[in-house]
């Protein structure tokens, strides 16, 4: 826990709206096309991208333009050029040189623009991934713990990786081809109207079946995209969790099991990839056939059309004359019908990655989605002095001293000593509603006091702690902190004021001195190592190879689980909290570590409020109220010796008739 920081500043992440670009939260059909997704996904681009987005549109426009252009080139090339040079035996090849050179460089414009596009969309698809994970992280961290507890943490890593990388897919990829598809269709379009009706007409026709058949098989293949990111998710859940147990996984010899299970969820994964891919990978080949056959059609009829027309057979005027085309129309046209069915053919190509995308925003957006916790307070901690008059007041200062903040309805507001002083009045805690794991819990912790909670596993006792820190918020009751009901202060400075050492260690990537200074980021070194001396770990700290620079990775697997609890428990003193709470602290730590430790934490807990989770009854003998929880209720409470006269459970658990499970 950090050190409350000067003036009371919150050095929590800013509360995240449920949905900062659309207002109300979208949900996706997972096997349709969500066009209020896409519009989500591109309302990430920022000002500087939406330029670039624009000035991609006018390369794709060019480039598309440049195609058609290249097609009715042809056209022209036969009629005005090689066609008269052939019936006159004319030897100038000046003009026919120059149309050449002019197309040369319609083409190497459409090139140009085509590999600018193709640059710039990498440039927007990575901004726009990287203002998605930022606000995924940003709102994590707003997140309440119940979250954490319900999810698995692999599958959540996948959403910043796999899903994250499903939407850069489609917007480096399928967004300019789709629009340079667009495009291209549209201008084609136009251009064969002016070339041939009739011919236009059996276009669409192969056309029609194209898009049909597209659309039956995309349908299919959506839901099963939905399930691939899904069982993604899984696989990795699972891997991360066997990678964290490989040590109790060799210990009792589960690797045939483990790989088992893996089989199990990666056979599940292939058999979703296979149909999610097995119907969009359909579409390729049956509209390359349906565009090769539509090629043949119109040749054979373009081909007759252009020898009636040339016997005279089909008019040149009148009516029929739309029925009247010359060879290099027939050979333009061809170009076209290419042109035009190659964007439809990109386009259902393209089908797989925007099913993706669009099951990966899903999941994306769940996270973005979910509620963040909610803080309703309003009492906050600030830096006190006292006046002249002996009242506390706020002070810009870091004196050492602090008070909530308590502003009043009529405009008034007063200050409250931090203290650590903690009250239960009848509290009632589930962790859903059907079951309630506390029942009428009341309880009273003095400033300086040390309580103790001792029973079985599932008792209930962390279950208190977490409350007190406001993880979960109560079914029914009330607890107060130096006199205020909790639900009035501000979380953030709620839990500043309070020091946690846990059962499991968490220690990241970084030096010592790093991660100690996690407790108090404005503490000096001089701190650090007073506040290791304190919990015993200054000795072996400093016989580590670069003593408090020593690199720490992978949670400190360098360190002996002993030393890790060391440097957490170094870490909770330098934060200097009022209130600190013990959960199996020494739980991990061999005997004669923990009566170093023990010590250490004596002299830590020295004028603070202390509450004590333990199975080792000899490390709460000394405190001031021990209570004895049994299945939510506090069954016996007062002091080691009081409750040894008693001879109650607490008698039972100390004398070895009763061991805790």
């Amino acid at each position: 826990m950090s050190n409350p920081a000067p003036g009371g500043q919150n050095r929590m992440p800013p509360k995240m709206p449920m949905n900062r670009h659309g207002g109300t939260p979208v949900r996706m059909k997972g096997e349709k096309l969500d066009f209020k997704v896409i519009r989500r996904i591109f309302s990430y681009l920022g000002k500087k991208q939406k330029i670039l987005m624009l000035l991609v549109v006018i390369c794709i426009f060019l480039s598309s333009i440049a195609n058609v252009y290249s097609s009715l080139f042809l056209g022209s090339l036969i009629d005005d050029y090689i066609t008269p040079m052939l019936q006159t035996g004319s030897k100038d090849f000046a003009p026919l040189i120059g149309m050449l050179l002019k197309m040369a460089a319609i083409f190497l414009l459409g090139i140009v623009s085509t590999f600018s596009y193709n640059r710039i969309m990498v440039v927007v698809s990575q901004a726009v991934l990287r203002n998605v994970r930022d606000e995924m992280f940003a709102h994590m961290q707003t997140l309440p713990i119940k979250f954490f507890d319900t999810n698995n943490h692999g599958d959540i890593m996948s959403r910043y990786t796999n899903d994250t990388d499903t939407l850069r897919q489609m917007i480096s990829q399928t967004i300019p081809q789709v629009i340079s598809s667009i495009v291209t269709i549209v201008s084609t379009f136009t251009a064969m109207v002016t070339q041939s009706i009739p011919l236009l007409f059996v276009v669409l026709v192969c056309i029609t079946c194209m898009i049909t058949v597209t659309g039956k098989v995309a349908g299919n293949s959506g839901k099963f995209f939905m399930k691939q990111q899904q069982s993604i998710g899984d696989v990795n859940g699972y891997i991360e969790e066997m990678i964290t147990g490989q040590k109790v996984i060799k210990v009792f010899c589960h690797e045939g099991k483990t790989k088992e299970e893996f089989d199990e969820k990666n056979e599940e994964l292939f058999s979703n990839a296979y149909s999610a891919n097995k119907f969009v990978n359909m579409l390729g080949p049956i509209n390359n056939n349906l565009g090769h056959l539509q090629y043949v059609v119109i040749a054979i009829i373009g081909c007759v059309m252009a020898v009636l027309t040339t016997n005279g057979t089909i008019p040149t005027e009148g009516f029929g004359s739309i029925f009247a085309v010359t060879a290099g129309t027939v050979a333009s046209f061809l170009q076209l019908s290419k042109s035009f069915t190659m964007p439809i053919n990109q386009i259902s190509q393209q089908l797989n990655s925007v099913v993706m995308a669009m099951a990966g925003a899903k999941r994306i957006f769940e996270i973005l989605d979910t509620e963040s916790e909610k803080d309703e307070g309003y009492v906050t901690l600030v830096n006190a002095k006292y006046n002249n008059e002996g009242e506390l007041c706020e002070t810009p200062e870091h004196t050492g001293l602090w008070a909530w903040k308590h502003p009043h309805e009529d405009g008034t507001t007063t200050y409250t000593k931090l203290q650590g002083e903690v009250r239960f009045f009848d509290v009632d805690f589930g962790y859903n509603e059907e079951k309630i794991v506390l029942h009428n819990i009341s309880l009273y912790a003095e400033p300086g006091q040390k309580v103790a909670f001792v029973g079985a596993t599932g008792a209930g006792k962390t279950t208190i702690t977490n409350l007190i820190n406001r993880f979960y918020d109560l079914a029914d009751g009330k607890i107060r902190y130096d006199g205020i009901n909790i639900n009035k202060i501000r979380k953030s400075d709620l839990r500043r004021s309070l020091g946690i050492v846990l059962q499991d260690t968490n220690l990241f990537t970084g030096t010592v001195k790093e991660n100690i200074r996690y407790g108090n980021l404005e503490a000096t070194d001089e701190q650090i190592i007073e506040a290791a001396k304190k919990a015993n770990a200054h000795s072996f700290i400093s016989r580590l190879p670069d003593g408090y620079d020593t690199m720490l990775t992978s949670n400190g697997a360098n360190l002996s689980q002993g030393q890790r609890q060391l440097i957490s428990i170094a870490r909770a003193a330098v934060a200097d909290p009022p209130v600190m709470i013990l959960d199996e602290a020494t739980s991990s730590i061999d005997t004669r570590t923990e009566a170093l430790v023990q010590k250490g934490m004596d002299a830590l807990m020295k004028g603070r409020t202390v509450f004590v989770i333990a199975h080792r009854l000899s490390t709460v003998m000394n405190s001031d109220v021990i209570m004895v929880l049994e299945n939510g209720v506090i069954i016996e409470r007062g002091s080691h010796d009081d409750l040894i006269a008693k001879k109650g459970k607490y008698y039972q658990l100390y004398t070895g008739a009763f061991e805790l499970e």
